[in-house]
């Protein structure tokens, strides 16, 4: 099955909300800078409510070591997730296992973005998280092309390598699985409840669109299954 994760939890009843719609990994956003944005000491109060096998992973751009280090020591059986411009010796330096975010640009850009050597530059990352390249380093629920790089997915997947994010909703998910075949799904803005005004309400999750999300990759799944006819 295709592992989803979903980030950008802020309240407990969202985190709760997540586990019993079926999520394998639970987000904390620990960049100060994101409206999604929580301190080590509440992702530790809301990683405490989740069960065994339910994953609290760890978002950080650009951090100083020694805030890793107290996020760390707060969730300490957290997996990590570096998702600015850290180097491959920024992220081996914490110890941890971490999944390392690419930045695909937009547009032609993005065909030319060398997944391949990003992936041997990475080779210690226990998966690359493929997310549209925009300001404010991810989380604008934007989507990249996801044909830009056929070539590359055979390989990388044969590794289990990638973990498909940027602008996924329960309706677009699957097409981006049958296109990408990924290891795993990141969804935040597209299961967030829906303003007055029409935008999400960045770090409030909708359990209905939780629920429809799981629920697509669910379907997807059994569509890809080589059992299914």
């Amino acid at each position: 099955m295709t592992r989803i994760k979903i980030c950008g939890l802020t309240r407990e009843a969202d985190v709760d909300d997540a586990v019993r719609a079926g999520a394998d990994a639970i987000g904390f956003v620990l960049y100060p800078r994101s409206p999604r944005f929580v301190t080590p000491e509440r992702a530790s109060e809301l990683a405490r409510r989740l069960p065994p096998f339910v994953t609290p992973v760890l978002l950080f751009v650009n951090a100083d070591p020694a805030f890793i280090a107290q996020a760390v020591a707060a969730v300490p059986h957290a997996l990590l997730q570096f998702h600015g411009d850290e180097s491959p010796s920024d992220c081996a330096a914490v110890g941890r296992p971490f999944i390392r975010a690419a930045r695909i640009p937009p547009g032609p850009d993005g065909a030319r973005f060398d997944l391949l050597k990003y992936a041997d530059d990475y080779a210690n990352a226990q998966a690359l998280l493929l997310d549209a390249h925009v300001d404010g380093y991810g989380g604008g629920g934007q989507s990249f092309d996801w044909t830009a790089f056929p070539w590359s997915h055979q390989r990388l997947n044969a590794s289990s390598r990638l973990v498909l994010s940027g602008g996924l909703t329960p309706a677009n998910v699957t097409d981006g699985m049958a296109i990408v075949r990924p290891w795993a799904v990141d969804v935040s803005s597209g299961v967030e409840a829906i303003g007055p005004d029409g935008q999400p309400l960045k770090g409030i999750k909708d359990s209905a669109r939780m629920r429809a999300f799981v629920a697509a990759v669910r379907a997807a799944d059994a569509r890809q299954s080589p059992s299914h006819s």
